[in-house]
């Protein structure tokens, strides 16, 4: 059984990475410094072969390509998933400073040659020199004023700093700029960054906050220096009126891990250093934004708007009954001050009914601003026939690109209306037009519950006997699966009640556990791999011991397995050689050995695990 199990199992890792779609992907750093190791590595998610690398121009090829292949299986809820990896790895080094591009690596997958992706990589030149003062070796028997000076220098202005960083800083009222608050750091360990914030009020400003997700770090060359650097607050802009409108400082507070020097000091100070943190509070400038007001000359119909925007409009139906509802639909596409739009106003006919319109905003807000569609519906219900027109919608706003005003318009429609089912035409010689409607709260579809009488003859006598039989048979298909669900039953309850005697299972487990201990080992032996095979023997003694005695491995030691093999009636020369077995291949491990004291420690361990296996302990 559970080699069939086995079976099926192969089976179905088999075919979940058969199925599986082919993905063979190239990663690098974005940035790196000209003169400073970096790894490219390509991954494929199947087994593949002749890989064919691209041509890295500009950089050097340190080493490479390093293999290494990896796989898991799991079950979740009854479901089998499997993944399987191999990884090129390749360490290069860049020339010199630029943008540049690696092309797409190249292996073959079951006969196909399958292309990987290609990456840019900005490489940033090396830092300038800096006249930085360092405290000298003299200095460093001072004890205290050393470790002050050290952490002082550390921690300055030129190794950490924030920056405010705007888009523009010239623009018009209600155009979108963005503010960014910019950690720098070099040559220094940054901890945490507090809650301890203070961020302006950005007041004239109509704000919305970016999403900041996890703090991430890249690189940046500023100032003739490589810093990493990191986003701390974004936030999207609309300024609300012309004029200089001042943005105050923003204030953050950072804990840093510095080293320190001491006066005693150790081997270990000298080697993994000693470290403090220590609370560094930041100011990031302000800044002032120049808003200009928008030129002369709006339009009727300007509500505001200011971006680049696009309109599709449509109709439900321009042909309809009276009491019959018409819906006209405005889709305002781009980028801009969205959320400000107003709804334009649709001039309906005399005899329509409108509704209030009904807007659906789909907006996202990206580094470049707003942008998304504002849907707008009218519904309106025409009362009477006749044929009627509908002004053009217009929306006017002020394209930010381009610096004019724009007015978009939907066509004219022309929508006829026919006589409803209630309304009366005027005859000559009878009273005039009766035209009767509901209000809107009276409009509702109706149910359409009422279903036809079945008029299909009646089945003959045969049928029916035949149908009486079937019913008969009826109780088997209950009867069945109740004995099937008995059965299983009772064997999961035999198999749990085993499961739930650890010492049992342990006990059992013993002996296979440490044949393929014994197996490795015996691998081991064959390619002369000494540290391997002296592993595989130790973990196959202790590992098995461990099981037939009930005690973890962790508990275990020479002393109280001697112990318990005296309380079971072990003979002393059994446990001699248990004692023997351990002690030898704990200590050749690290000791130099000959291929002889290999065979003959493989030797006795196979016997001793055979000797105990006789013994009823």
């Amino acid at each position: 059984m559970k080699k069939i199990l086995s079976i099926l199992v192969f089976i179905g890792i088999a075919l979940s990475v058969f199925a599986e779609d082919v993905v063979f992907k190239a990663q690098a750093p974005k940035q790196v410094i000209v003169g400073r190791p970096f790894q490219i590595s390509y991954t494929v998610n199947h087994r593949c072969r002749d890989l064919q690398a691209p041509e890295f121009t500009d950089f050097d090829v340190l080493s490479g390509p390093y293999s290494s292949t990896s796989s898991s299986t799991s079950f979740t809820n009854g479901h089998m998933t499997s993944s399987y990896e191999q990884t090129y790895t390749y360490m290069l080094m860049a020339r010199k400073a630029g943008s540049f591009t690696i092309g797409p690596a190249s292996v073959k997958v079951s006969g196909d040659r399958v292309q990987s992706n290609g990456v840019r990589i900005e490489v940033l030149p090396e830092d300038q020199q800096t006249t930085q003062s360092q405290p000298s070796s003299q200095g460093r028997g001072q004890g205290g004023q050393t470790s002050q000076s050290s952490q002082t220098s550390q921690t300055s202005s030129e190794n950490i700093f924030v920056r405010t960083i705007a888009t523009k800083t010239r623009v018009h009222e209600q155009e979108a700029l963005m503010i960014s608050y910019k950690l720098y750091f070099a040559n220094v360990d940054v901890a945490q960054l507090t809650n301890n914030i203070k961020i302006p009020e950005f007041t004239g400003f109509l704000k919305q906050d970016l999403e900041q997700g996890e703090i991430q770090t890249e690189l940046e060359h500023y100032n003739g220096r490589n810093y990493q650097t990191a986003v701390l607050y974004r936030t999207i802009l609309y300024p609300q009126h012309s004029g200089d409108i001042a943005i105050d400082p923003a204030h953050f507070e950072v804990i840093l891990r510095v080293q320190t020097q001491q006066r005693v000091r150790s081997i270990f100070d000298d080697f993994f250093g000693s470290y403090t943190n220590v609370t560094k509070a930041l100011t990031a400038p302000g800044v002032t934004i120049h808003v200009a007001s928008l030129p002369s000359g709006k339009p009727a119909g300007f509500s505001g708007g200011v971006g680049k925007f696009s309109m599709t409009p449509s109709i439900s139906q321009t042909e309809i009954q009276a009491n019959e509802a018409v819906t006209i639909k405005l889709d305002i596409s781009g980028s801009g001050n969205m959320k400000l739009i107003k709804t334009p106003a649709i001039d309906w006919p005399e005899g329509f009914e409108p509704y209030d319109p009904k807007v659906t905003n789909n907006f996202k807000t990206t580094t470049a601003g707003v942008s998304g569609t504002k849907s707008i519906e009218y519904l309106a219900i025409p009362r009477s026939a006749g044929e009627y027109n509908i002004p053009a919608v217009k929306f006017s706003y002020f394209d930010i690109e381009e610096k004019v005003y724009k007015t978009l318009s939907t066509p004219e429609y022309t929508i006829r209306v026919k006589r409803g089912a209630n309304e009366q035409s005027t005859v000559s010689g009878e009273p005039s037009a009766v035209v009767s409607y509901t209000q809107k709260e009276d409009i509702k579809q109706l149910g359409t519950d009422i279903r036809y009488i079945d008029t299909k003859p009646l089945k003959k006598q045969k049928s029916r006997q035949l149908s009486d039989l079937s019913y008969q048979w009826m109780w088997l298909w209950y009867v069945i699966p109740l004995m099937i669900s008995a059965i299983l039953l009772v064997i999961m309850r035999k198999q749990i009640k085993e499961a739930s005697d650890l010492t049992r299972v342990r006990y059992k487990r013993a002996n296979k556990v440490a044949k393929k201990r014994l197996k490795a080992a015996e691998k081991a032996l064959k390619a002369n791999d000494k540290e391997a095979f002296y592993a595989a023997i130790e973990q196959a003694a202790w590992t098995y011991l461990s099981d037939r005695l009930s005690i973890p491995t962790a508990d275990l030691n020479k002393d109280n397995i001697t112990a318990l093999l005296t309380q079971k009636g072990v003979s002393e020369t059994l446990i001699a050689e248990v004692k023997n077995v351990l002690s030898t291949a704990e200590f050749a491990r690290y000791a130099p050995t000959t291929d002889h004291a290999m065979d003959e420690l493989y030797t006795a361990t196979t016997n001793l695990i055979n000797n105990l296996e006789e013994e009823k302990i």
